[in-house]
Order: C-alpha cells, then sequence, then structure tokens
C-alpha cells in the first residue's frame, strides 16, 4: 500500500516513513475497500449479480481508484446485459490506470466484435422502445418487442424483469413465473425477481402449479412422471422390429447386400466410369491448347491497351489540374460576390466555397487567388471553420470518420489556428486505420501549436503508434 500524499510504500506503522503523514484511517478505508471487493467477488462466483453490484459500489465509494472492484463491477453489469454500463466503468478503469489494465482486454472482446456490438445496440433500442410502448399503454406489443429483446440477449436481466411484470398484468401468471425463475438464474439475490415470482404463484391455480412442476424423464425402456411427491413409472411399448432377433437379421440383410454390390456391379461400374474419365480428359485437353493460344494473343492485345489507356489518363490529368485551377476560381468569385451582396448569408457562401479544396489544387496557382482567399478568410474564415469543425466533431463522436476528415480538413483550411480541427483531423485518421496520416497531423500539431494541449495529446497519440508499430 502507497502514501495518499507522497506515494511512498507503508510499512504496519501508523503514518509515512516517508512524509510522516498519519496514515491509520487511510489504511482501514483501503482495508474496507478491499473487503466489500472480495464480498462483492463472492457474491458474483453464486451468481448474487444484485448483491455484487451492491457491495462493489460500496468499495468503489470508499477507493474509486480500485481497479479489481471497477472491472468486475463491469464483468458483473456485462453478465447482467447492462453492456453500457459495463463499457462505462472498463472506460473509467482505463483512464485510472492506462497500462496492464484487463479493462483493455474486455473492451477489445466487445467493441472489436462488430456483430456483437451492432446486437447489443439493437437490443438497448428494442427494450427501449417496449418502455415507451409501456409508457403509452401499449402492453402487447411492448411484449412483443421484450420476446425480440430476450431472443438476441437471452441474458438481459431487466427484460426477464419487465416481462414478468406485464405477464402480471395481464393475468398469465404461469409465465410471470417462468420469468421471474429466468431472473433468478441469472442473478440470484435478484429482489424483483423474487417478488415478482412470489406474486406469480400466489395467484396460480393448484392445478396449474402441479402442471407447472410436472417433468418426464425418459430412461432406459420406461418413462417416469413426477407429479407432487408421487413418481408414475410407465414401460415404453415395444413392437416386433424392436425385438433381438429381428434386429440381427436385419443387419445381416444389409451386410449381405452390401457384399453383393462390391463384388458383382461396382467392377463393371467402376471400368465403365474410367473409360468415360478418359475420353472426357482427352476433349479437356484440347480445349485447354486452342485457349492457351487464344490468352496468348489476348495478353498481347490488353498491353497495347494498358500503354494506350496510361497515355489518356496522363492527358487527363494535365487537363483536370488546369480546370480545378478555373473552377476554384470561379467558386471563390462567386462567394466573394455573395459576401459583398449579404455579408450575413453563411449558409451561401459555405455552399459555393465547398468545391475549394487547396490540398487538390496544383502548384500553378495565381497569386491572385491566394491573396483574394487569404483575405476573404480573415473575413469569415472563423465563422466557416466552427461550423465545419461542429459538423465534423459530430461524425467523429458518432464513428462516422469519412465524413469527419473532410468537414475537419476543410474546418483547419478556413482558419489555420484552429488547433482543435487539425488535433481531432488526427484522430479520424487515427481511428480510420490510417496511421501514417494521423502521424504527419500529429507532427503538424506539434510543431504548428507547440505548449498546447492538443500538442501534448499528439504527443502521446505518436507514442502509442509507434509503440503500437515496435
Amino acid at each position: 500500500m502507497k502514501c495518499y500524499q507522497c506515494g511512498a510504500e507503508l510499512t504496519s506503522r501508523e503514518y509515512c516513513p516517508n512524509c510522516g503523514a498519519k496514515v491509520k484511517v487511510y489504511k482501514r478505508i483501503m482495508g474496507l475497500s478491499n473487503r466489500y471487493y472480495n464480498e462483492g467477488l463472492e457474491r458474483a462466483q453464486v451468481r448474487n449479480m444484485s448483491g455484487a453490484i451492491e457491495s462493489l459500489h460500496q468499495s468503489l465509494k470508499l477507493n474509486k481508484r480500485n481497479i479489481q472492484a471497477r472491472n468486475l463491477l463491469g464483468l458483473v453489469y456485462y453478465e447482467t446485459g447492462e453492456v453500457v454500463a459495463a463499457l462505462s466503468e472498463w472506460v473509467i478503469s482505463k483512464n485510472l490506470k492506462s497500462e496492464e489494465n484487463a479493462a483493455d482486454d474486455y473492451m477489445d472482446l466487445v467493441q472489436n466484435d462488430l456483430a456483437r456490438l451492432e446486437t447489443f445496440n439493437q437490443t438497448i433500442k428494442k427494450y427501449n422502445i417496449a418502455l415507451n410502448y409501456c409508457h403509452q399503454d401499449s402492453l402487447d406489443m411492448a411484449v412483443i418487442q421484450l420476446k425480440k429483446v430476450l431472443s438476441m440477449n437471452p441474458g438481459f436481466v431487466r427484460a426477464h424483469l419487465l416481462l414478468a411484470l406485464l405477464y402480471l398484468n395481464n393475468g398469465n401468471y404461469a409465465k410471470a413465473k417462468i420469468e421471474a425463475e429466468k431472473s433468478l438464474k441469472l442473478d440470484t439475490g435478484n429482489v424483483m425477481a423474487a417478488r415478482y415470482l412470489k406474486e406469480a404463484e400466489s395467484n396460480m391455480l393448484p392445478q396449474d402449479v402441479k402442471a407447472t412442476e410436472a417433468t418426464e424423464k425418459t430412461q432406459g425402456d420406461i418413462i417416469r412422471y413426477q407429479r407432487d411427491n408421487e413418481t408414475i413409472i410407465q414401460p415404453v411399448r415395444t413392437n416386433v422390429f424392436t425385438r433381438s432377433g429381428s434386429i440381427w437379421g436385419i443387419v445381416l440383410g444389409v451386410i449381405l447386400g452390401i457384399a453383393v454390390a462390391c463384388f458383382l456391379i461396382l467392377p463393371a461400374r467402376m471400368q465403365q466410369m474410367n473409360a468415360s474419365y478418359k475420353s472426357q480428359i482427352s476433349d479437356i485437353s484440347e480445349e485447354s491448347d486452342s485457349k492457351s493460344a487464344k490468352i496468348g494473343e489476348y495478353e498481347q492485345q490488353v498491353a497495347a491497351l494498358n500503354a494506350e489507356l496510361e497515355k489518356l489518363k496522363s492527358e487527363v490529368t494535365t487537363m483536370e489540374g488546369s480546370d480545378s485551377s478555373n473552377s476554384a476560381s470561379t467558386n471563390l468569385m462567386e462567394a466573394v460576390s455573395l459576401y459583398l451582396k449579404d455579408s450575413t448569408n453563411i449558409d451561401g457562401i459555405e455552399e459555393a466555397l465547398e468545391p475549394v479544396n487547396l490540398t487538390d489544387m496544383t502548384d500553378e496557382v495565381p497569386s491572385q487567388f491566394t491573396d483574394l482567399y487569404d483575405s476573404f478568410m480573415t473575413l469569415v474564415g472563423a465563422e466557416l471553420s466552427k461550423r465545419s469543425y461542429d459538423k465534423g466533431y459530430e461524425a467523429y463522436k458518432s464513428a462516422d470518420y469519412e465524413t469527419a476528415i473532410a468537414s475537419l480538413s476543410k474546418a483547419y483550411q478556413y482558419n489555420k489556428e484552429n488547433v482543435d480541427a487539425l488535433y481531432n483531423l488526427g484522430n479520424s485518421y487515427y481511428e480510420s486505420g490510417e496511421t501514417d496520416k494521423a502521424k504527419g497531423i500529429y507532427d503538424e500539431v506539434i510543431t504548428n501549436f507547440p505548449d498546447t494541449r492538443s500538442a501534448s495529446s499528439a504527443e502521446t497519440k505518436l507514442a502509442e503508434i509507434n509503440n503500437a508499430s515496435d
């Protein structure tokens, strides 16, 4: 255990050997936190998930940096179908301890499996739809949605409980009892499930209770029925085909039939098939020779066409370069004209400048164009940059990295002082897997905006990329 003030290792004494701080109460608090963690672990091992959650919450109240307790709480939430709550706990754990943390493995298990993650998302959406149906008093539709939820995620305890409550409301006590029992299997300490089970059993008729408790067991050639405290044994009926003598006769007949087929029929059939195969092989060989000759001719034609295509491509590229400069000039002039007519028409100005991308233009850009563009940006660049940044950042948070890259690039093009746009552009490239482009952006942040928070974060990201590549 380390001192809360200086971080030195503590001894059995009531004060820190390094700074002299009193640590008696601190040790007791840490001990209680570990005790609640052990209690939560024991409850989780016997599937008392509600009790485990309660104990782990107590542990984290005493020590929010108890990484083991926080990771276990995430696992308990995940086991009961609360995926969002589980991911939240693991993210907090990762922020508290970034190295050698089991939360990394847990998050990778969920987030890297896109099919599973999509299933969880659909489960949560359908559960929320069921809740809305309940508020609208459309209980039948809520039952249908909850059945879909449980078919996708059978371990979702809250869905079982809500379905049991709807069954109780409809008077379907047998089904309510089944859902409550399923909840108790997933969480043995769930108080609501126990209440629903008791309510269902208290409203069921005696014969319904007996019917749900009756089980059938088949063993050997008898069937066992369990009703109340009595066991009824019924022999299985047999017929002539199940007698040992008849079975051995059938087996012997099958063996003799197979032997006759092997020694009399198969040899002639195999000779006929071999002759057919040889004829087919000869035809295929001739056809292959003819196709090989044609392929040689086609390859020569393809080579000639490729050479001509490359020549055309180079010509088209030259033409596109000049066209792009003219088009950009036209769009810039249109935007300036709109500004002179109405300086508040930011929507029209943004739409006019949308096709202008300085990075896609050739080096032969007229100086007049550059001067006009820079001067115009001093007037409207800040507002346009803010608009593009807001759009790009929302796309980044929604994992729409293609849209985020386009919008954030525009935001930085409009305002070269927008360090947030440049940094989040690097993050978008990183999340989309384009690590080389991300490294270039992070280097630009560090070079152009030193001593900023974004530069510090960019250095951390670069270290992560370099460590991953090593």
